[in-house]
């Protein structure tokens, strides 16, 4: 074994065991607990298990939320961690280091060394999901940052444009902001398009579905142009090679043409836009990247 990771989720905690090859060996999953001292107690078991493997194997962590680089504590919508020194928990009760890195992070990660960003620098990863997050890569390393909010691009401002062409409305983000851009881009942001317009409470999967009918085509369209508008300002600002999707609404089918074509429009004329890939490495590739960042790290 060469490194291991972990993929902490809102229901379940999942160790992945990693070849030299960085082939998924083995893994092992359990529920995520509810409360604090026992969702640490719950990692430092996950630790155990992969020390049966290998001891001091290098271990990485990946999960949702920030952890301030200030103060060491966690801010987290689905764990019960905010405000607590959850990685330092984590290594004091395993009795040894640990690499903690935002789950978004991680998929970048892994995206940009080992599948749909290999080889192109800088790479970016945009996670479309319940929210938007990502991370950006240069030469298979993530890039640092003193606050460790680099790569929030869900909570990057709307565009005006787009807003008020469309008629569309500035909801309030869960982060304490108006108008943040996960509020109209990420799933619930899709419905709140597909409400505006129709009347419809339609869930994405619902859009997917009904993409041919006229009202619900528009719906898609005015999505598809949002989301290019945030890739546009992710190019403007980063420059990437390639973007690389992943999160459930990834996966609707022509998404990726119809970016490329909603891109291209947006940009800068004449000038060339990344490449758009979908993420290759499932459900092991943030526990992958995390796994990779602790032996970069070790």
């Amino acid at each position: 074994m060469i490194a291991a990771g972990i993929d902490l989720g809102g229901t379940k905690i999942e160790a992945q065991l990693f070849d030299a090859d960085w082939a998924l060996v083995d893994r092992r999953r359990i529920a995520t607990p509810g409360d604090y001292p026992a969702l640490v107690a719950a990692m430092a078991d996950q630790i155990a298990w992969i020390e049966t493997h290998g001891p001091r194997l290098p271990v990485g962590i990946s999960a949702a939320g920030l952890v301030n680089p200030a103060t060491g504590l966690a801010l987290t919508a689905n764990l019960a961690a905010t405000g607590k020194p959850f990685p330092a928990d984590i290594a004091k009760a395993a009795r040894r280091p640990v690499t903690y890195i935002n789950d978004c992070r991680a998929l970048t990660l892994s995206e940009a060394v080992f599948g749909a960003a290999k080889g192109q620098s800088p790479a970016v990863g945009l996670i479309l999901g319940t929210g938007i997050g990502g991370g950006v890569a240069i030469d298979g390393r993530l890039v640092p940052g003193p606050s460790g909010t680099g790569g929030e691009f869900g909570h990057f401002a709307l565009p005006a444009g787009p807003i008020a062409v469309h008629g569309l409305p500035v909801p309030a983000c869960g982060c304490g902001r108006v108008g943040c851009t996960e509020t109209l881009i990420a799933g619930p942001g899709l419905t709140r398009i597909a409400l505006h317009l129709t009347g419809q409470p339609l869930t994405p999967p619902e859009i997917a579905a009904r993409r041919n009918e006229p009202a619900i085509a528009r719906v898609f369209a005015v999505w598809v142009e949002l989301l290019a508008e945030l890739l546009k300002t992710i190019t403007l600002v980063i420059d990437p090679a390639c973007i690389v999707l992943g999160g459930g609404l990834s996966q609707i089918a022509g998404l990726i043409p119809a970016l490329d074509a909603a891109l291209n429009a947006t940009q800068l004329p004449g000038f060339a836009i990344p490449r758009l890939a979908l993420a290759q490495g499932g459900d092991a590739s943030g526990a992958r990247g995390a796994a990779y960042a602790a032996l970069q790290e070790s």
